[in-house]
């Protein structure tokens, strides 16, 4: 059995989605208390898991810069509390990360070498949890650093960018933030694979390609309009970040190197971001 760590974000739900042959089982915040070594204990126990994916984490970026206490125990605390029970029950664990650990300043993909430098207290939080897990000696354990994840479910850029195109005569989106946009569906069949196949190290997955926000956007609308999705388009205007001032500080590049993949994940490829995004648009029509 894998146990998925969170029920209504949208990794959990791809999780379960994509799933064809494993049996899964996902708790929320209603079935297992993270920051409790003991409540951990003590619930996970009675599955016997061979596996623990954990998708759940505090990614409300901007909020925590205000939160940090309820950051921090979500993205470390808890993380560390899991990691502590995969090493004392021999269970592996999957850990999703983000391009956030990083400073955003180095103008080519992040290798998984590369240092950390986070400007975010939501950064910082996800860096301590990923120092927790590696720290840890004799711990099973897969970290798969991801970015700008989104899907047909929950809240993401995706849903919010094609609801401001129904609301809004026009738009202005960032366009001097550049990543690589993820579709969730994508990222659970990578996390399905360490999980069952035990892949240890660190790792990055996202969808092949390149994009600032800007581009994402420009490629939703169009993407809405050819499939009936959206029923006419509206101006897009390119901004710079900061034309649009957020409390917490955004990487400026964040592009990830996937090269770890072809070894440790048998071959995975990922999918071109536009061609991921047409199937999202075809599960939300």
């Amino acid at each position: 059995m894998i146990i998925v760590i969170g029920k209504s974000g949208q990794l959990a739900k791809a999780l379960v989605a994509v799933n064809t042959t494993h049996q899964l089982l996902c708790l929320g915040r209603d079935d297992i208390e993270l920051t409790s070594p003991d409540n951990i204990q003590a619930t996970l126990l009675s599955y016997h898991p061979s596996a623990i994916i954990n998708a759940s984490a505090y990614t409300a970026v901007d909020k925590a810069e205000s939160e940090p206490e309820q950051a921090y125990a979500l993205n470390e605390l808890s993380v560390a509390n899991l990691a502590e029970y995969c090493v004392a029950n021999g269970v592996h664990l999957v850990h999703v990360s983000t391009d956030y650990v990083f400073d955003g300043q180095k103008g080519s993909p992040y290798t998984v070498d590369d240092i950390y430098g986070p400007h975010s207290v939501y950064g910082k939080s996800k860096m301590a949890g990923e120092q927790a897990i590696l720290g840890l000696d004799k711990l099973s354990a897969c970290i798969i650093r991801t970015s700008w994840v989104y899907s047909e479910y929950g809240q993401n850029f995706v849903k919010t960018m094609l609801r401001l195109m129904q609301e809004k005569p026009q738009l202005g989106v960032i366009d001097d933030q550049i990543g690589s946009p993820t579709s969730a569906k994508a990222l659970a069949r990578a996390c399905l694979y360490a999980a069952s196949n035990s892949v240890q190290g660190v790792h990055h997955f996202t969808d092949a390609g390149v994009a600032s926000w800007y581009d994402f956007a420009v490629a939703i609308q169009q993407a809405a309009v050819e499939k009936g999705l959206l029923t006419k388009s509206i101006p897009i205007s390119p901004i710079p970040t900061s034309a649009y001032p957020t409390p917490a500080k955004r990487p400026a590049y964040s592009v990830l190197d996937k090269s770890t993949l072809q070894s440790q994940f048998n071959g995975l490829q990922p999918v071109h971001w536009q061609q991921e995004l047409a199937t999202v648009i075809d599960e939300l029509k």
